[in-house]
């Protein structure tokens, strides 16, 4: 054999090494991740920490916000890496973060929205993205600075997204996540529980997506035998065409409307991931409607029940560029209304405001709702 074809042999015996290799560890990698995956049961109890005796009461006034915090990362500089957008003139824009920039950034912003948050006094508060353990927000426990900003609340954590590793993207992986939705009360909730939405099962989406939930808490009112339920949501964002999303929309629907006929009041508020306020064309912008911009309309809802809603100001900015003005000071970014309440018609809507923070803190801004039971 020739000096040229013993090289020859040897480089193949390279290649195939190198290939072998390769093909090993991505398999050794999805069995990691397939047998790291599970999905939390439906229907599962949750702790209620520091539980208030306070009952409610009909006829009163009380006050209730939502605010997606978005783990800590969503400087005004921040853009995220799963979402990709197009400029007006064509220009296609794409994210580019993977984890907060650092554990300084991640308790700046969480300070930030709880400073705004206390700010309002509510009596009820939901919050969506919190993370207790992850890579991504540098191991900050949001649930716990919470609980320790609003310390004379109950409170209650549902998990909604506890993953693996994830080696994606390579040059900076996500990393491994525990993280969910809190919610706070001043009044006394007799039962909290986790109920599982239907999600994309489908390989490798399931192992990428939230294990998405809505937390339901009943609290009883002073002087009758009727409850306020409160839920507690977060729906699917990356859902091509939207099946995933309209089987969670059935699923919320069909629970509001057998609450209703038990005769409770119900109020469900959170991220819906849909445009709620049918507001998809309110904010001026120079980014065409991204893909993931889906609208619930009227018909979509059960009867007896409405969305409370504002369009004083956005409540999402689009985050596959940083948050942009132009030259002449115009927001850049498209904006549209995602967050707020749905509410049954024996709850009377008194007012609803969106918190505009300018997104200084998080890719969302905070909604607000006064209400009260009749």
């Amino acid at each position: 054999m020739s000096a040229f074809s013993k090289s020859l042999k040897i480089i193949a015996i390279i290649l195939l090494s190198l290939i072998g290799l390769v093909i090993l560890v991505f398999g050794g990698y999805v069995i990691y991740l397939c047998c790291q995956y599970y999905r939390i049961p439906d229907n599962t109890e949750i702790t209620v920490n520091n539980n208030i005796s306070t009952n409610i009461n009909l006829n009163t006034q009380y006050t209730i916000t939502t605010f997606n915090i978005g783990f800590g990362a969503y400087s005004q500089d921040f853009s995220f890496f799963m979402d990709s957008g197009e400029l007006k003139d064509g220009t296609k824009t794409q994210g580019t973060g993977s984890k907060a920039k650092s554990k300084e950034e991640v308790l700046k912003n969480t300070n930030g929205a709880i400073n705004a948050i206390k700010s309002i006094n509510s009596d009820f508060m939901f919050f969506q993205e919190v993370d207790t353990k992850a890579n991504r927000s540098h191991f900050v426990n949001q649930y716990e600075m919470l609980q320790n900003a609003f310390n004379q609340h109950s409170s209650t954590f549902a998990y909604n997204f506890h993953t693996a590793y994830l080696f994606y993207p390579i040059l900076d992986p996500h990393g491994a996540s525990d993280s969910g939705i809190a919610t706070f009360s001043k009044y006394n909730i007799e039962s909290a529980v986790r109920k599982s939405f239907p999600i994309d099962e489908n390989f490798p989406a399931k192992f990428f997506d939230y294990d998405r939930c809505f937390s339901v808490y009943t609290l009883p009112i002073a002087n009758t035998d009727k409850k306020l339920i409160l839920i507690n949501l977060h729906m699917s964002a990356y859902d091509k065409g939207g099946v995933i999303r309209a089987q969670q929309l059935e699923k919320l629907t069909a629970f509001v409307s057998a609450e209703y006929e038990k005769g409770n009041y119900v109020i469900a508020g959170g991220d819906w991931n849909h445009d709620i306020a049918n507001s998809s064309n309110t904010f001026e912008s120079g980014e065409k409607k991204p893909e993931w911009v889906a609208t619930i309309n009227d018909e979509d809802i059960p009867a007896h029940f409405s969305f409370a809603q504002a369009i004083n100001a956005p409540t999402c900015r689009s985050t596959d560029i940083a948050y942009t003005k132009d030259a002449n000071g115009n927001i850049v970014n498209y904006r549209v209304v995602l967050d707020g309440f749905l509410v049954s018609d024996n709850v009377r809507i008194d007012s609803v405001e969106n918190i505009d923070l300018d997104f200084e803190f998080s890719d969302h801004n905070p909604a607000k709702l006064q209400f009260t039971l009749l």
